[in-house]
């Protein structure tokens, strides 16, 4: 055995051989092959593509597997290619009408007649990792779904999609009280175009919209999102305000862990309660790494102990894209929010007629 004492000279030689190995590596680390700022900070900015068929939370035959094997994640690029194609086939210009309310079928061909995929750009692969495919974006809980939530989470919940996916009877079943249709603020954000259907923090793939543009200054880092065009702004080295400046996206400051560009989200405001968030409690740390391909590898934790009993991860990878980022109009094209009034004082009205009241 050799002797790597203070007075060996096998052991001076082998200290040494050891430190030229750790600084080789460690020279290796941070020298690595990707664009840096002036300051020699990873310069993020660029336009990037988070599309993946890896879901958020695990398909339950995976149980606690976090990785697909190559020849399933090759089937599952061939599905959705054949799915595609089949959906984007010639219709029958013989075909007849679809019967009132639609066909039945999932998704909006059965119920709003939706007819191709043009709208649909949810990625063509797994999300790959270290060259492993993923079972799922969520890497914590183990099995890669949502924590348990709390009792008042859950009531919250049961409120908040209480009449999600109620089938339109034609009437206005809310009678003569108070209705979820009496002003637009009633409906949620999403309807209103205030903030992304997939959430911008933490940030989620989604059915269509995936870009995300990044421009980075000294003091700053903007993250634009596509879908809704929410634009975050993440303050360097700074500190949270009080307690009672809250934000829609709630205040997110940034801070560097070696080239790994650390983000820090508080101060949420109460009306960003959703599918993933409990609002004003929540808070989200986010780590986004610049890989030697261009692509970032994005790890967040989201911890609200109101909302779960404990943290929940996940981990993907935006792809590095040549293509431009345009905005989503949505709010200015936003017509359907108005209809929904309009529909719903139709109903009303023809509900008092009814009734002989008119």
């Amino acid at each position: 055995m050799l002797d790597l004492g203070e007075s060996s000279i096998q052991g001076k030689a082998m200290r040494i051989a050891i430190g030229l190995l750790v600084g080789f590596v460690w020279s290796a680390t941070v020298s690595a092959d990707i664009p840096r700022t002036a300051d020699g900070k990873p310069d993020f900015s660029g336009t990037y593509d988070s599309a993946t068929l890896t879901p958020l939370t695990r398909p339950q035959e995976y149980g606690t597997n976090l990785y697909l094997t190559p020849e399933e994640a090759q089937a599952l690029s061939e599905t959705e290619a054949k799915l595609t194609a089949e959906r984007n086939s010639k219709s029958d210009p013989n075909r007849t009408a679809p019967p009132a309310g639609g066909d039945g079928s999932p998704g909006a061909a059965g119920n709003v007649g939706g007819y191709n995929t043009f709208w649909i750009d949810r990625g063509t692969e797994a999300m790959s990792v270290d060259g492993k495919f993923r079972t799922s974006i969520i890497v914590e809980p183990e099995n890669g779904q949502f924590p348990k939530m709390t009792p008042a989470a859950q009531a919250a919940r049961a409120k908040l999609f209480a009449g999600f996916g109620r089938k339109n009877e034609g009437v206005a079943w809310w009678g003569d009280g108070p209705g979820p249709y009496d002003n637009m603020e009633q409906r949620n954000s999403a309807e209103r175009c205030l903030m992304s259907f997939s959430g911008a923090v933490p940030s989620f793939p989604s059915l269509y919209n995936n870009f995300k543009r990044i421009v980075q200054t000294d003091d700053h880092v903007m993250i634009l999102v596509e879908m809704i065009h929410d634009a975050r702004v993440v303050r360097m080295n700074a500190t949270h305000p009080a307690k009672d400046q809250r934000k829609w996206m709630g205040d997110s400051v940034g801070w560097w862990e070696g080239d790994t560009l650390v983000v820090d989200s508080q101060n949420f405001s109460s009306k960003t309660a959703g599918f993933v968030s409990g609002g004003e409690t929540t808070h989200v740390v986010e780590r986004f790494t610049l890989q030697e391909n261009g692509d970032i590898l994005y790890r967040f934790t989201v911890t609200d102990d109101t909302q779960w009993v404990t943290p929940w991860t996940g981990e993907y990878v935006w792809r590095r894209s040549d293509q431009r980022v345009y905005e989503y109009a949505c709010h200015e094209g936003n017509y359907a929010l108005g209809n929904i009034m309009r529909g719903a004082r139709l109903l009303e009205q023809d509900s008092v007629a009814g009734a002989g009241g008119g």
